[in-house]
């Protein structure tokens, strides 16, 4: 199966209404039918990205960053181990974004975000970013409407340099509804291995949803340039929002086109007797 990703895209300046997307989106594809071929695909997609990380780090000239962001329980620890999962740990590195300590309280917003892009030749995956601050910050005040305002461009002039100096950033929205949000604390407080995810704080930010989706449909509006674009992947169907994002990451790798150096000596000056 293959997923038309740009029906996910942001385009630069688009005006968004994440009320209009159905966070069930399939493309058509039948979950009593295709769901078992969208898990195979997704092995296939692993392998070749896994494939295209050797070349990249061999390469050692580009790296890709993956930035996903979702509300509470919206998938981004499973996506993260179903899709990175499978590939080499030496070459993907996952950084999450908590609230930020004294010390990183102590710099720019962007500090602690700038210290964890993936060096060249790696893959970065970041579970929530530097968004936080144009997200929770914004829908809670903890920062003037000005300096909201600043953060939009402070954040496409930091990815302009990550792109300008070989990083590419590929952002996720992983798109949710609220009742499915409930749905999963449910299911958490029914697991005793899940207790340890469930935060009775989380229903209190349950009563901002609106006030997010408006948060997560300006950032996305200010900042989705082609360089760095934005996907909104409708995640309830776990199924097909693994295998979007798997080839989402593979596409992106692919266009990227990493190559093998040229060795610095003739290989048939060895050959399989020459080296002892």
């Amino acid at each position: 199966m293959t997923i038309d990703l740009e029906q996910f895209r942001i385009r630069p300046g688009e005006a968004i209404s994440l009320a209009e997307r159905d966070q069930a989106e399939t493309l058509g594809f039948k979950e009593a039918t295709d769901e078992v071929a969208a898990k195979a695909q997704l092995i296939v997609l692993v392998k070749k990205i896994d494939e295209l990380q050797v070349r990249l780090y061999a390469e050692g000239k580009k790296g890709l960053l993956i930035v996903l962001q979702a509300m509470d329980a919206g998938g981004k620890d499973s996506t993260i181990r179903k899709v990175f999962g499978g590939l080499n740990p030496q070459g993907v590195v996952v950084s999450s974004f908590k609230a930020p300590s004294k010390i990183e309280l102590a710099h720019d917003y962007l500090w602690r975000i700038h210290q964890r892009t993936p060096g060249k030749g790696y893959i970065g995956v970041f579970n929530r970013s530097h968004y936080e601050d144009v997200l929770i910050v914004r829908v809670h005040g903890w920062a003037s409407p000005e300096t909201i305002e600043r953060r939009y461009d402070h954040i496409n002039n930091f990815e302009k340099l990550l792109s300008d100096e070989g990083t590419k950033v590929i952002k996720i929205m992983l798109h949710i509804s609220k009742e499915y949000q409930l749905e999963r604390f449910r299911r958490r407080l029914q697991r005793p291995d899940k207790h340890w995810k469930f935060n009775p704080d989380d229903l209190k930010e349950r009563e901002l949803w609106d006030d997010y989706m408006r948060a997560f449909e300006i950032a996305m509006e200010r900042c989705s340039p082609e360089a760095a674009p934005w996907y909104v992947i409708p995640a309830e169907k776990r199924w097909f929002r693994d295998v979007a994002i798997a080839q989402l990451v593979h596409d992106t790798l692919e266009a990227m086109n990493p190559q093998y150096p040229e060795p610095g000596f003739d290989p048939a000056e060895y050959g399989p007797e020459g080296v002892r």
